[in-house]
């Protein structure tokens, strides 16, 4: 049995679900040799062509920015986009790209908000995520205070932090509070495992996710996007019309 049968087993569409139509993707790692994502300008182009292939317009990528692993300035992002765009214009592939940021709450991060102007897209959304490990004692304080800072919060990949499998009212109440929810589309595939997958079909379930991104990170991942367009929960979202993706 292949891999992907094993992954997807009996309950696979028979027609792709149409990519093209989300226009844009929210959540990537394409800026090269900065964080845990693209290695090159190369290797950025190499990814951004699939995208591109798919019929995305548009492409808003996010290294990530931490305290004490990846610190990143607004400067070195904007650089490397500069970097990836000029490839992507010599190789002749008309695809728009931005960037942003995602912002991993930690200390480092409180002390940005209201001193520096954050790394933002669309009208005014700030991508943040938090520790795989435990919820932040501070959470509910600093989206609060991004949020009378004038910034739109959206949450990356809420269905990947452990701590909330067994919470599942923590989803709609973050939403209660105007937190934006940006769902991972390979977790549809279980890459992120089978309790990951279940959360991302649950909240695709009670229409609570507004931005879908492919968090791509290297050219695996680009293979689970070939394959991901034959899931059930991918067409349902998509066909929701509560996505924000396109008004980007």
């Amino acid at each position: 049995m292949s891999f992907f049968k094993k992954l997807f087993g009996s309950n696979k569409l028979s027609t792709p679900v149409d990519l093209s139509v989300l226009h844009c993707d929210v959540h990537s790692h394409f800026i090269p040799a900065i964080d845990d994502g693209s290695k090159s300008v190369e290797n950025s182009v190499e990814m951004i062509r699939h995208f591109y292939n798919q019929g995305y317009k548009k492409i808003i990528t996010t290294p990530h920015i931490m305290g004490d692993f990846y610190r990143n300035t607004p400067e070195n992002i904007l650089g490397g986009l500069e970097k990836v765009k000029h490839q992507l214009k010599a190789e002749g592939m008309p695809i728009e790209m931005e960037a942003a940021a995602e912002y991993y709450i930690d200390y480092d991060f409180e002390q940005k908000i209201g001193a520096e102007k954050l790394l933002t897209f669309g009208n005014n959304y700030v991508l943040v995520e938090i520790s795989y490990v435990n919820e932040p004692d501070n959470l509910d304080r600093i989206l609060f205070k991004l949020q009378t800072s004038g910034y739109k919060v959206v949450l990356a990949h809420p269905e990947r932090y452990p701590f909330w499998f067994n919470n599942k009212d923590v989803f709609q109440a973050l939403c209660d509070k105007g937190i934006f929810l940006q769902l991972n589309i390979n977790s549809l595939t279980g890459y992120y495992g089978p309790q990951t997958k279940k959360i991302a079909e649950m909240l695709i379930d009670k229409q609570l996710i507004r931005f879908l991104g492919s968090d791509c990170h290297h050219v695996g991942h680009i293979e689970l996007l070939k394959q991901v367009v034959y899931v059930p929960h991918l067409k349902k979202l998509v066909e929701s019309g509560y996505l924000l993706n396109t008004t980007l």
